[in-house]
């Protein structure tokens, strides 16, 4: 097993000699599902009204400001998991890890610093371009900062679950989701885009600092910024082996989910293939979003039995993360077989017709996402890096043979989809028995 791993077993397993009443916690529950459906219903009002109030042009570059603020995801490389797991430990052992909490404090300081220096530079760009006004250049900097802010805000949920903080971060999250929307409709009536970004900002500024203050008082984080920068470089020093697994995890997931967005227009040209695979992706997607929500609510039970080596519980607790996520997964995929050309009829009217046998290769696609989630959430919080980036890798590589086989094959969008599926379904197969030779195999351990 790994280090990171054998981590969370080292000395925790007598305070586990009493079970926990539930395997997950109820408040957590509704929270997170509350959460999870305000990500899936922002995304939407955002494309609603960013459409209504801004020129197609103007529109188009604020998505392509905020793609690159999302690569900026690329810098996490799994440094939150890695915290985790460390944080994890200190926490079932019932000890402080000053050493983990100063190096969280580090991580999350980083990335506030590097979505600010994004910002700056986005600044910089867009002013020196003549058709827009250091107004417009404004507007493109909040934005990237409103979107890249995104990725220290997810790195304190798993500092929060950690040390069972999560309510109180679902509760800021919640709070987040909803004055957002509520300040996005405002655009409908009046609200100047500039005042949104300015106030969205300042509420991310408010949620930061209320997250950092209850971490700092449970031991997640340290109240001290001075010598973050050694405690940085002391961090990736003594973690390079797992950063490098879970970097290379990160960057293959990055791969798998986008590079479809690349080879399409190349291989099939613009117009339909991509609005079809964008269709398709939409849902594949939307379904990841929840299928993670259902995953974080195993976690803290998830990471107890291990370090109790309670295999029973531990599967218990992962099997009923899964069922958790079969209840939209079946919802999904009744409605793709029932009724999957309505549905893609309202979603893009006249501008393609999605092919009959897409909504088979999508319900596959969903099932086998229910047990990557699953899987891979299981090992990413147990500290299983190394397994997870081997399969990443090879799922990777996979899904370039794939494609090779499709074009020079000359198949169409529908057997390109259908390809990236059969890869995507055997990466998840692969993940489940991880999973089982991984983490539920170490709880056993402590059966015999």
């Amino acid at each position: 097993m790994q280090a990171n791993a054998a981590s969370l077993t080292a000395d925790s397993a007598p305070r586990e000699s009493a079970p926990a009443a539930r395997l997950i916690s109820i408040p957590f529950l509704l929270l997170r599902a509350s959460t999870a459906a305000g990500a899936f219903a922002m995304g939407l009002v955002q494309t609603l009204v960013f459409a209504r109030v801004l020129s197609p042009d103007r529109f188009s570059i604020f998505i392509l400001v905020g793609a690159i603020g999302y690569s900026l995801w690329l810098c996490d490389l799994g440094l939150a998991k890695i915290l985790f797991v460390e944080l994890r430990a200190a926490r079932l052992a019932g000890r402080a890890d000053e050493r983990a909490a100063a190096q969280a404090s580090a991580v999350i300081l980083f990335y506030v610093i590097l979505a600010a220096v994004g910002s700056l530079g986005c600044f910089l760009v867009m002013a020196t371009r003549p058709e827009f006004s250091l107004l417009d250049a404004a507007d493109f900097a909040l934005f990237f900062l409103y979107v890249a802010l995104n990725l220290a805000w997810f790195s304190l949920r798993s500092i929060s679950v950690s040390v069972d903080e999560y309510v109180f971060y679902e509760k800021l999250e919640l709070v987040r989701r909803v004055v957002n929307m509520v300040t996005m409709l405002a655009m409908l009536i009046g609200l100047p885009l500039t005042v949104f970004l300015v106030g969205s900002n300042a509420l991310w500024a408010a949620l930061l600092t209320a997250a950092a203050v209850r971490l700092i008082r449970c031991g997640g984080l340290v109240p001290r910024v001075r010598g973050f920068p050694r405690e940085l470089v002391e961090f990736f020093r003594s973690n390079k082996k797992s950063i490098a697994r879970s970097g290379t995890s990160a960057v293959s997931d990055l791969f798998t989910y986008t590079f479809p967005y690349y080879i399409v227009p190349v291989a099939f040209g613009l117009g339909a293939p991509v609005i079809i695979l964008e269709a398709t992706f939409r849902i594949f997607r939307g379904a990841s979003v929840i299928y993670a929500a259902a995953c974080d609510l195993a976690v803290p039970g998830q990471t107890r039995a291990l370090a109790a080596r309670d295999a029973p519980r531990l599967i218990r607790t992962t099997l009923l993360a899964a069922a958790l996520c079969l209840v939209p997964a079946a919802f999904a995929c009744a409605l793709l077989i029932f009724a999957a050309q309505p549905l893609f009829s309202f979603l893009l009217r006249s501008a393609a017709t999605v092919p009959h046998p897409i909504s088979s290769i999508l319900v596959v696609l969903l099932l086998a996402n229910l047990v990557h989630m699953v899987s891979q959430s299981l090992l990413q919080h147990t500290g299983f890096f190394r397994e997870i980036a081997r399969i990443g890798v090879i799922v990777a590589a996979g899904m370039v043979a794939a494609t090779a086989l499709a074009v020079l094959g000359g198949l169409n969008i529908v057997g390109f989809i259908a390809a990236y599926a059969a890869v995507y379904t055997t990466g998840a197969i692969s993940y489940a028995v991880a999973a089982a030779r991984g983490p539920i195999r170490a709880a056993s351990a402590g059966d015999g």
